[in-house]
């Protein structure tokens, strides 16, 4: 079985505030990570990851590893980690187009990765070498607000084929609107008085996850395994494996492991594994003039052409009690920020303190935190992994750049 190879290129690398911290393979698209969408289209297991040198040593449960200098043997499948693919299985053929670009190629012969290591190299290159590519559907990602721009067609599309196989109906004592399916896998947990609104789209709960009683769970929305939802409407959005959800939350991916336990509201927003919001954590994604939003991006700010875009927060980031984020909105990994003053548009990783008074968050102490609260959910931070973080405390961007 020819393995898969997640390939971030160049413009892939400035997707952040993630890209400091994670391969681009490893941010969750619609219902899934890409990394998984990838290993479904193609019928084939993830072998790793190539991307910026800072991201060697990354290493999370389940994932794939970082590929440092080796040889990517013939008959292996490179793909633009920028691009999801449709949950179908992908066309036959070893050049996949989408949208008239090379989303795919399996190699015909051994390839260095020192190759692809700067990101610069180009798929498309490989268009010249063969002469009937097939097409695969999916959704290319050109910014990284696209990730919020495409979700709700992606749940929509995700969400049936991924219940296809899970129990189809409401659980005993919920209250149903709408005519969309709605998916409860075997060992989800769904209290009385849960209201499934599916008037705009299905649901699917997986395995694990829990959703207590007087919650509005409204479609397309995807809860992943041992995640919980705790109250008030949750609606359009992607919630990864081990979240808590309590709140407002509307067109809103959670990669994984995040905390929303609180009151407030999060819209059109993307937050990164590890994130922590207190109590009354606000965004803003709809500006006073309706216009559209304008995001940091390490080449400056950049119109994302959407009326609604709220924050994207990076990994570990942390926002005290009573946070207020302005609309388009980038905070930076490891983040910890607080205080009564609306955030700026951007804020440094590793950022300490309040709007007009950061500080540096000293590595020592971000390890510390991040020790105490992955202990907390039994995990280890490996030394791969630590050594990543100190190198991307290090190396972190300039909020002024």
């Amino acid at each position: 079985m020819s393995a898969v190879y997640l390939y971030d290129d160049a413009h892939g690398r400035t997707f952040e505030p993630f890209a400091l911290t994670r391969p681009i393979g490893e941010l969750r698209a619609g219902a899934l990570l890409v990394r998984e969408r990838w290993a479904r289209a193609l019928g084939a297991e993830v072998a790793g990851h190539i991307g910026a040198p800072i991201l060697a040593g990354f290493e999370e449960t389940r994932s794939a590893p970082m590929i440092g200098a080796s040889t990517i043997p013939a008959g292996s499948w490179i793909v633009n980690a920028r691009f999801a693919p449709a949950l179908d299985r992908a066309p036959n053929g070893d050049l996949l187009h989408a949208d008239g670009r090379v989303a795919a190629v399996r190699i015909d012969r051994d390839l260095a990765s020192d190759t692809l290591a700067d990101g610069s190299f180009e798929l498309d290159s490989f268009s010249t070498q063969r002469v009937a590519p097939s097409q695969i559907g999916g959704w290319w990602m050109e910014g990284v607000w696209d990730y919020v721009r495409h979700l709700v067609p992606m749940l929509e599309a995700d969400v049936p084929i991924l219940g296809a196989s899970t129990h189809k109906g409401l659980p005993r004592g919920a209250i149903g609107i709408g005519e969309h399916p709605v998916f409860v896998a075997e060992g989800a947990t769904v209290e009385p008085s849960v209201c499934f609104d599916t008037t705009a789209g299905p649901i699917l709960l997986s395995a694990g996850s829990r959703v207590m009683a007087f919650t509005r769970l409204v479609g397309p929305l995807f809860v992943g395994p041992h995640s919980i939802l705790t109250t008030d409407r949750i609606s359009a959005s992607s919630i990864g494996d081990t979240c808590k959800v309590h709140g407002e939350l509307s067109t809103t991916i959670m990669v994984g492991h995040s905390n929303k336990g609180h009151d407030g509201f999060v819209g059109h927003s993307m937050m990164g594994r590890w994130v922590n919001l207190g109590a009354g954590t606000i965004t803003s994604n709809l500006k006073n003039t309706y216009g559209p939003v304008q995001l940091w991006t390490p080449g400056g700010l950049r119109d994302s052409g959407m009326q609604f875009l709220g924050t994207f927060f990076g990994d570990h980031a942390k926002a005290g009690i009573g946070t207020r984020l302005t609309t388009g909105c980038v905070l930076g990994a490891g983040a910890n920020v607080f205080g009564a003053e609306m955030m700026p548009k951007v804020v440094a990783p590793f950022a300490w303190g309040e709007t007009d008074n950061f500080e540096t968050y000293r590595v020592d102490k971000f390890l510390e935190s991040v020790e105490r609260m992955m202990a907390r959910r039994e995990q280890t931070l490996r030394e791969g992994m630590r050594a990543q973080l100190v190198r991307a405390h290090e190396q972190r961007w300039s909020a002024e750049s």
